[in-house]
């Protein structure tokens, strides 16, 4: 199989949506995935073979990027590919020269904490109550990646 990291296009957002809704407990509004992009966008897909199998929306403001959403699909978790995802994510920002990304990721998401954490990921702080869960609210964690 062979991978590459893509920039989203439009026709890559059929299947973005379809994965998100099958990914997040709480997905985003369709309007939010198909919204057409702006400057600051930095929004990517993994393309397995001729497949996208998962996809990161990310934004870069003058050094400092953020990754506002990441997903692989369900089919194909548990086989490196988030990993491959968020390397990619981070090499598409280094060469847009952002020098740290940021993100928030779900406390109770502990495998994607400690992708994020292998990766060089830091936690740095803590959101209480900041996303809505089945039983009231849960906390975010804030981690941030120092790019080299």
């Amino acid at each position: 199989m062979t991978h590459k990291i893509v920039s989203l296009a439009p026709h890559h957002l059929d299947d973005v949506w379809r994965i998100e809704q099958a990914a997040h407990a709480f997905p985003w509004a369709e309007s939010l995935i198909r919204k057409a992009p702006n400057k600051i966008a930095a929004n990517f897909a993994l393309q397995v073979d001729d497949k996208i199998v998962g996809y990161c929306f990310g934004q870069n403001v003058a050094g400092e990027a953020t990754l506002l959403n990441i997903a692989i699909d369900p089919d194909f978790q548990g086989k490196g590919y988030g990993k491959l995802l968020l390397e990619g994510f981070i090499d598409q920002l280094s060469a847009l020269n952002a020098e740290e990304i940021w993100l928030e990721v779900r406390a109770s998401n502990t495998r994607a904490a400690q992708l994020y954490e292998a990766i060089g990921f830091n936690e740095i702080n803590r959101r209480v109550g900041y996303y809505p869960s089945e039983n009231g609210r849960e906390d975010a964690l804030i981690m941030t990646y120092l790019v080299m």
